[in-house]
């Protein structure tokens, strides 16, 4: 009873914060639009559109010609489907079809992805034998970093006579798709050097616990975790499996096992109806992004800066709309790649499988956040860095490659070194707690309150780090604190924690329902 009058009072609070936040959204935009930039005319109600962001503005502006690819290269696959084709006549199609997009993209700069790629498969033929793991990552590092300190090569540092190719250098920078092409580079590697070591995997005891497995579906898992013949390390399925075309330019991430599994037999955890469903929830969520867009200028203000100008609370809510707005980005950017991979076959892990607003704890926001490059940073850094045993030094090093991974900046670094001075109390907590076996009902209380209470302040520490990452870098940080440990900011900050306590609180409930629904299976 108890338990379901504070559910109650959680919904009301919940439902009056967010009616509280999307009238303030509109009318700090409606006040504010001629100050800030990357506003478009749009098409719903003539409102004006908010495209200040690049990627999204790019993505947006291209879906036609991507879905144009997107329809050809389906049917390209499925007629070859239809003709028995398997493992290297299928790479070969793909392969085909995935140069002449890249050729689109990237122009001439298509030499420079075959010869790097060509490079790593030499390396990992020769020396994959033996414990070459450290060359491996000192060729692909090496080549993230000069990617973009040379900013992809101009063909005019090899001479004059290479200079005119830098007029048909594509629609798309190569290097900043090739941060992908590296981590399968990575993974190519580690699978080849894997595959004469015995696997630790079990996979009879894998199948009586996972769903798939069971009902005999092959599961992305147990897809990764087998072992692959000679042959199935070519390098035309090798190729194919650094520019499958679906998932090139933003993942999700596939390991070289789960890809080159499914080149013989397509993907059977989902069904066609599960596809289509998949695809029609993507078009629904496209429609969520653009009334977001067209009604609230989140992402507008942040890059023009205009937020710095207003009050505590409004900023607060700018920075929860512009968080938002990029979990949404992400989504649809990575769920539109997903199920054109989904359709021809291949299944990739699910990036975002829960929603911004039901994480509460660092672990699981980043197991959700991009979950498919969670999986890889756990399966070829995490693991053999040591794993449990060294996780407070792991997350230091593993946080530094992701920030270097995306980009160049302190700002990035910042956000990295952030991330893990917020992730080591969190993890002394859960490993002190893991220990400790509450009994009586008021210990149950009392954990569950100083979790919702340690919650709110993971979701404050997370906000933190991800605008000084990916809005106003490590010098705004100052900035930030000034405005919230002042007279004015000190109640929206005291109210943005009790926020973050009740939407902690009602995850417990959320996460609880869903235990009770397996229990009961």
């Amino acid at each position: 009873m108890a338990s379901s009058t504070e559910l109650t009072l959680l919904i009301i609070y919940a439902v009056a914060f967010y009616i509280f936040i999307i009238h303030r959204s509109l009318q700090i935009s409606h006040d504010h639009y001629t100050k800030v930039y990357g506003l478009r005319p749009g098409w719903i109600f003539h409102r004006l559109n908010d495209v200040s962001d690049a990627q999204w503005r790019n993505f947006r502006g291209n879906l036609t010609i991507l879905t144009l690819v997107f329809g050809i290269f389906t049917l390209v696959a499925t007629a070859c489907r239809k003709y028995g084709l398997k493992a290297k006549g299928m790479a070969a199609i793909w392969l085909l079809v995935s140069l002449a997009y890249l050729s689109y993209l990237h122009g001439a700069c298509i030499i420079y992805i075959l010869s790097i790629a060509s490079a790593n498969y030499l390396l990992v033929k020769i020396c994959g034998r033996t414990n070459f793991v450290f060359l491996l990552w000192i060729f692909n590092l090496t080549l993230l970093i000069c990617n973009r300190v040379y900013e992809g090569y101009p063909f005019s540092l090899f001479g004059q006579s290479w200079a005119y190719l830098d007029n048909y250098r594509g629609t798309f920078r190569w290097h900043i798709c090739f941060n992908f092409v590296i981590l399968r580079m990575i993974s190519f590697g580690y699978d080849y050097h894997w595959k004469d070591y015995s696997n630790q995997f079990d996979k009879e005891k894998h199948i009586q616990r996972c769903n798939n497995c069971s009902l005999g579906r092959t599961c992305y898992q147990l897809l990764q975790e087998r072992s692959l013949e000679n042959n199935k390390f070519s390098f035309t399925i090798y190729l194919c499996y650094l520019i499958y075309a679906p998932l090139y330019i933003a993942g999700p991430i596939v390991s070289f096992n789960a890809f080159s599994s499914q080149l013989d037999t397509p993907q059977k955890t989902h069904s066609l109806k599960k596809v289509v469903w998949y695809g029609l929830r993507w078009i629904f969520s496209l429609m969520l992004m653009e009334s977001m867009t067209h009604f609230f200028y989140y992402n507008a203000f942040a890059v023009s800066g205009t937020w710095k100008y207003l009050s505590p609370l409004d900023i607060f809510i700018i920075g929860y709309g512009v968080l938002n707005f990029m979990w949404l980005k992400f989504f649809l950017l990575w769920r539109y790649f997903r199920f054109w991979s989904l359709i021809n076959g291949i299944e990739a892990p699910e990036n975002m499988p829960r929603c911004i607003n039901n994480c509460y704890n660092l672990e699981s926001f980043w197991r959700n956040w991009h979950a498919s490059f969670n999986k890889w940073l756990v399966r070829y850094m995490y693991i053999p860095l040591g794993g449990t045993k060294t996780k407070l030094l792991n997350v230091w090093v593993i946080f530094t490659f992701v920030a270097v991974w995306h980009d160049l900046e302190w700002k990035l670094l910042s956000w990295a070194w952030l991330t893990c001075i917020f992730f080591i109390p969190e993890m002394i907590i859960k490993s002190t707690t893991n220990a400790l076996k509450v009994e009586s009902s008021f210990g149950k209380f009392l954990y569950r309150e100083l979790s919702a209470v340690a919650g709110a302040i993971t979701i404050t520490c997370l906000m933190v780090a991800n605008l000084v990452g990916f809005v106003i870098g490590s010098s705004g940080i100052n900035w930030l604190l000034s405005k919230f440990l002042q007279k004015e900011g000190l109640p929206t900050l005291g109210g943005m924690f009790i926020t973050f306590y009740v939407g902690t609180k009602l995850m417990f409930h959320i996460s609880d329902s869903k235990q009770k629904r397996i229990h009961n299976r």
